[in-house]
């Protein structure tokens, strides 16, 4: 498809990105102290964007848990990932963009790039293979895309293939009122993970009977049976969203819990579908 020079010897091409069950989404989180109780608690992947206006945030989280004195954590234990706004995909600004990222992030490398949604600027043939650049200069480490359907899924993967290069991750939302199963399947035919965004249905879960229901079972909460369910979905992991140590500390544990089949098909036979974040 391209004439491009072959990616470097040393790059992990065939090596898929291994993420943790559960990160730390931080849209709406301003306070630093955040992300280093996170990381204190055990999480590892970081999920921001540009258009959330916290990379900084992020960033200072970061270095406060790496720099701590009682604190073994190196930043080679963090998948660190944001994503290029629709208005920074054009091939010529997807480099400046991203270099910026890096520089409120606070790192030399960004682990997972993405793309927010393949809206404005994204041209696949331009956008894909500006930030393939970027994996070739050392500056992002894997390339992922977020919001995209099975189509322009299948286009991303090709591009990125003619640069030797697999793709990483697809981002999407996904809950318990909002599933896509065919996202999955493709998921699970090009081996990357589905990151699964807003595990708790917008703090919905509490209202849905089948959640409560299967809570109620188990003795603990619809929002832990939410990201119960979400993780119980092959090849997934989820970054709920979680500002207070609680709250941080309850999606730990609701990695930990273990529907029966019955409970998994009751969820799965809930019949409302409810997009919290449309185009």
């Amino acid at each position: 498809m391209t004439d491009d020079p072959q990616p470097p010897a040393d790059r992990p091409i065939d090596r898929p990105l291994d993420l943790p069950t559960v990160g730390l989404g931080t849209m709406g989180i301003e306070d630093p102290a955040a992300v280093r109780t996170a990381l204190g608690l055990g999480y590892r992947h970081l999920d921001t964007a540009q258009i959330y206006e916290n990379e900084a945030v992020v960033g200072e989280g970061l270095a406060a848990a790496l720099g701590s004195a009682d604190s073994s954590l190196s930043r080679e234990d963090v998948t660190l990932a944001t994503k290029l706004w629709i208005d920074a995909l054009a091939a010529n600004d997807v480099p400046e963009s991203a270099r910026a990222s890096a520089d409120r992030l606070g790192v030399d490398a960004i682990d997972l790039l993405y793309v927010h949604r393949p809206r404005g600027d994204y041209d696949p043939e331009g956008t894909l293979p500006a930030m393939a650049d970027l994996v070739d200069e050392g500056l992002v480490r894997h390339v992922g895309v977020s919001n995209f359907e099975r189509d322009q899924l299948d286009h991303a993967v090709e591009v990125l293939a003619d640069r030797g290069l697999r793709l990483a991750a697809h981002q999407t939302e996904l809950h318990p009122l909002y599933h896509r199963p065919e996202l999955l399947d493709h998921a699970r035919e090009h081996g990357y993970p589905v990151v699964a965004y807003s595990p708790l249905a917008g703090g919905r879960a509490g209202e849905v009977e089948a959640l409560r229901t299967v809570a109620e079972k188990h003795g603990t909460t619809p929002a832990a049976v939410s990201l119960a369910w979400v993780l119980a979905k092959e090849p997934v992991v989820a970054i709920p969203k979680a500002s207070s140590e609680a709250h941080q500390r309850a999606n730990l544990a609701a990695a930990e819990l273990e529907l029966d089949p019955e409970d998994v098909a009751r969820i799965d036979a809930i019949d409302r579908e409810e997009e919290l974040y449309p185009e």
